[in-house]
């Protein structure tokens, strides 16, 4: 093994003995499942709003981001970008608050099933077992591909065996998470989330450096039709310009409607210490992803230049994605402390990962144990936490065997993933807060309809293309929306228990 692959090791297995060390701190504080899955709803503004951003972000932001910007310009990233960013601000706005004192008032409902069923009074639990279904079908997948992605690191940087690496990787992130649980998770996406950042930065200044300078990367991008343009795109295949009409830009920014469903998200505003300290979280959060996000776009610019100018090969398709990566690699060339260097870009790769498979398997795990299993397992705090723990290993345990093929296509669930959550939980969710009327019939059909009508939207609908090619959380939200009215209307109220809990939570009481 050469120096500089010593060097990039040893920051990797530092930042990964971090992580480990303080999963092992957080669990001396997990003393009931409460603790275990919502963190004894402890957190700090700066955790929450870090650890809801990093969860999110995953390798998406170090490599699917730079990658489509590489390829085919600003107008694909850009507009997703913007997407991301508005829901995040308006999630934090609209949802946090209320549901951090609502999840209290329901029930001191610790996942977002629970807070389903306790918010209407579901004796049936067919709200609880579906949102818990949902959950594990999706972030089973989810979790696998964070695992995939860093055996497939390790294995191409050192030459080690996928399976070996896969599983190595796997082995740290359940460790942690079974070991500190919620808190564990939440602190760790902190910490990787500064590592993100720092890795963002660092490829930034030495990849303009290695292009040619600011200028040199202007020059090459508007060279290239439509590069630099919001309202059309670069297409690689042809070296013209394409359109990027208004039914296109409402699409890829209908990404932001998946923040409202997304459960390792809506977790940390349920487990914040005070919900006036949301705002500050809200700032934060804001802030960081619009300056994240625009870094990760320019990178992929930069990165057109320095293919350009020979530094790196030029990349096609999928290995557009590895930008990042190979600029880090031409980084730990420069000696020993440029290696070291290089080290911590790509453990802000494995970092961006493991945040979000973290949260992924932490959910899922609850979904299990403690929504679907309930009281059949939990007879005391001491059971309780035996059996998320074992859940939990359970659960990576299958992540592990779906990751096990390298040439897997694990990673395109993500998207659809996305979609799944944004439209099954998302306007469940919002009506839950904001529409007293609504009722468990109307929850049911809405999460039914809007997880249905993602297959039938992707499947059927959007392969005939023109005004049908739309991203399909967009119409699934909408079909869900109007379930969820249409049904409420047409059954029973709610009973006058409900709405008084609703109107607790409107005037600000249960935090």
């Amino acid at each position: 093994m050469t120096q500089a692959k010593m060097c990039i090791l040893l920051a990797i297995i530092l930042y990964l003995g971090i992580v480990l060390y303080i999963g092992y701190r957080c669990s001396k504080n997990n003393k009931s499942t409460d603790d275990f899955y919502l963190g004894g709803r402890k957190l700090g503004p700066l955790v929450t709003a870090m650890s809801a951003e990093a969860s999110d972000m995953s390798s998406w932001l170090l490599m699917g981001l730079p990658g489509v910007a590489y390829l085919s310009g600003i107008a694909d990233p850009a507009w997703t970008a913007i997407g991301l960013a508005l829901g995040t601000y308006i999630n934090f706005l609209l949802v946090a608050k209320r549901l951090r004192r609502y999840s209290k008032i329901a029930g001191n409902s610790i996942t977002l099933p629970q807070f389903f069923k306790n918010r209407y009074h579901d004796s049936s639990n067919m709200l609880l077992y579906i949102s818990a279904v949902v959950i594990v079908v999706f972030f089973i997948p989810y979790t696998a591909s964070g695992f995939a992605a860093c055996g497939k690191l390790f294995s191409s940087l050192f030459g080690i065996d996928y399976l070996i690496a896969m599983i190595l990787s796997a082995i740290v992130i359940a460790g942690y998470t079974t070991l500190g649980g919620f808190l564990a998770a939440s602190t760790t996406d902190l910490i990787q989330s500064v590592v993100m950042s720092i890795a963002l930065i660092i490829v930034l200044v030495f990849g303009v450096n290695a292009a040619g300078g600011i200028d040199a990367v202007a020059q090459n991008a508007s060279e290239l039709p439509g590069f630099l343009s919001i309202v059309q795109s670069y297409n690689a295949s042809t070296g013209e310009a394409g359109k990027y009409g208004f039914i296109t830009i409402v699409s890829t920014a209908a990404w932001g409607l998946g923040y409202f469903g997304m459960p390792h998200i809506l977790l940390r505003f349920m487990a914040i210490e005070d919900e006036k300290k949301l705002s500050v979280s809200r700032r934060i959060a804001s802030i960081w992803v619009v300056i994240s996000m625009t870094v990760a776009i320019f990178i992929g610019i930069v990165g057109y230049s320095m293919s350009k100018a020979g530094v790196i090969e030029m990349l096609t398709g999928a290995n557009s994605e590895t930008i990042i990566i190979k600029i880090a690699d031409i980084m730990s060339q420069n000696g020993v402390i440029a290696a070291f260097i290089a080290g911590i870009i790509l453990a802000g790769i494995m970092a961006s990962t493991m945040s979000t498979a973290d949260s992924q398997l932490l959910a899922a795990s609850s979904a299990v144990s403690s929504d679907m299993l309930g009281e059949k397992l939990q007879t005391n705090d001491k059971n309780g936490m035996i059996a998320a723990r074992i859940t939990l290993l359970v659960i990576s345990v299958f992540a592990v065997i779906i990751a096990r093929d390298p040439n897997s296509s694990v990673f395109g669930i993500v998207s659809f993933a996305w979609a799944g959550f944004g439209a099954a939980f998302g306007p469940v969710m919002l009506f839950s807060l904001f529409w007293k009327r609504t009722n468990r019939f109307g929850a049911l059909a809405g999460m039914i309809s809007g997880g249905v009508m993602i297959f039938v939207w992707k499947y059927l609908m959007r392969p005939l293309g023109g005004i049908w090619n739309i991203y399909e959380l967009l119409p699934a939200f909408i079909v869900s929306c109007v379930m969820i009215v249409a049904i409420s209307l047409a059954t029973p109220e709610p009973d006058k228990s409900i709405k008084e809990e609703f109107e607790m939570a409107k005037r600000g009481e249960g935090n």
